[in-house]
């Protein structure tokens, strides 16, 4: 398995999203504080004096009276000034208030405002102590001049301490988000490589692990598949080890039989004519099993992996049937083998004719190995609504409920132990099964214990 050098761990990664999280709302935080809280305060002061300009203007009351009810009211300092160019001061102590006395700043803009014909000013101004923006807004009404001083800036105690030392509360913060991140990473990465670090031994071969499961759901699907594949694993391990179990065996018979009957030509029968042709016709039998058995290895091998090319056409399949049926005949001759055919005249049908034909050989090899002592089997094709249904019956000893889902697996044998068959080389229902699964067509077998097995399939008309 090749890893990428620049490769990080899941933990590491997890790690730095968290983080990456975390100190993008801390930024956020940290601007909305230094600017967007900073911009609404100062909307809000705007629009508070907005109101108090308005509602002097728009009440009878004494302006001195409604100077200092709003000066309290609104947190806000005012100055008066009548005809005689005196001050009256209004609320003007509070924290930051550039009317007070103390303060020089504003006097410039104040008495230019004073001398001129204008109705209102806006004067934008920097509190020399405190560095913070304030505004002052000067208007004339009833022969009088009000300036309005309100700050732009919330400079409480509280405040400033925080602005002064956010770079601290910030760095705190960072330290929690990594020491929390940390765990977290942990706590949600930890199954995740527990079960990589199983799933490697599972890769390896080790199949009776258990993996972990921790509650989360994901995890826990994670873990189910991995046991259903270890479930599989195993599985296909044993009929591994059948098949190379049994395919040792079909070749080792005839090669073996090849062998000994070979050296009894060469020792023995080579001086009688007639016992040496017994003998070499035996070993040309064992040839064409050991033919058999390749070819049918290289078909399943070609049906399973889609090499072989499906040719589609329409065809008669009861003069098929006939025609493989003829080819046994000398079976019936010197086996006494009883072929009972029960076919419409003709069913047309659309299919690949040599692929089908190969499943119906495999089928009656099949019934032929496993018929009954009365060596009869039943060949049988039905119309139905919209296909026929192909029947191959044996009156064997039948196939045990339990063991039917298992019969189209290769060399899948009830007991385990794989006879030698008459014909075939025991992979013919692997076959059968990926030619109609490649067709998709309908297949299976019904089977009663020591009354016979009837294998069939669906074809399209």
């Amino acid at each position: 398995m090749n890893i990428k050098k620049n490769s990080k761990g899941i933990e590491l990664k997890t790690l730095k999203f968290i983080l990456i999280f975390n100190l993008s709302i801390i930024l956020i935080i940290w601007v909305c504080e230094l600017v967007v809280f900073d911009m609404m305060y100062k909307n809000y002061q705007i629009k508070k004096l907005n109101n108090i300009v308005k509602e002097f203007n728009e009440t009878k009351e004494d302006t001195y009276i409604l100077s200092e009810r709003l000066a309290y009211d609104q947190e806000v300092c005012i100055s008066v000034v009548d005809d005689n160019l005196t001050f009256f001061n209004f609320n003007t102590l509070q924290n930051g208030c550039l009317l007070n006395k103390g303060y020089n700043v504003i006097n410039d803009e104040i008495r230019n405002f004073i001398n001129s014909e204008k109705i209102s000013e806006y004067y934008h101004v920097k509190n020399p102590t405190t560095k913070t923006k304030g505004i002052l807004y000067a208007f004339k009404t009833n022969d009088k001049n009000v300036f309005i001083y309100s700050n732009l800036e919330n400079n409480s105690t509280f405040l400033s301490i925080f602005k002064n030392q956010i770079i601290y509360f910030l760095l705190l913060i960072v330290i929690c988000s990594i020491l929390i991140s940390m765990f977290i990473a942990n706590k949600v990465t930890k199954p995740i490589r527990l079960i990589t670090k199983k799933a490697k031994l599972l890769g390896n071969g080790h199949y009776n692990i258990e993996f972990p499961k921790n509650g989360v759901m994901e995890i826990e699907e994670l873990a189910n598949t991995l046991e259903e594949v270890q479930k599989k694993l195993r599985e296909n391990d044993e009929i591994k080890r059948d098949l190379l179990a049994n395919v040792s065996h079909d070749l080792k018979t005839p090669l073996t039989m090849i062998k000994a009957y070979a050296e009894m030509i060469k020792d023995i029968s080579y001086k009688n004519p007639e016992k040496m042709n017994e003998h070499l016709d035996i070993i040309m039998e064992e040839v064409t099993r050991l033919t058999n058995l390749v070819n049918d290895i290289l078909e399943l091998s070609k049906v399973q992996n889609n090499v072989l090319a499906y040719n589609y056409e329409e065809y008669d399949i009861v003069k098929e049937i006939k025609k493989i049926v003829k080819s046994y005949e000398v079976m019936e001759y010197l086996e006494q083998y009883n072929f009972v055919l029960e076919l419409p005249k003709k069913a047309i049908v659309k299919a690949d004719k040599e692929k089908i034909n190969q499943v119906i050989y495999n089928l009656l090899n099949n019934a032929i190995n496993y018929t009954g002592e009365d060596k009869v089997v039943k060949i049988k094709v039905t119309e139905e609504e919209k296909d026929y249904l192909v029947e191959i019956t044996d009156t064997g000893k039948g196939i045990k409920k339990r063991d039917i889902p298992y019969i189209w697996d290769k060399y899948y044998k009830n007991d385990k132990n794989h006879t030698r068959n008459i014909v075939g080389t025991g992979l013919g229902l692997s076959i059968v099964k990926e030619i109609l699964t490649k067709h998709n067509f309908a297949y299976g077998v019904k089977s009663k214990i020591n009354k016979g097995s009837t294998f069939y399939f669906k074809i399209n008309f």
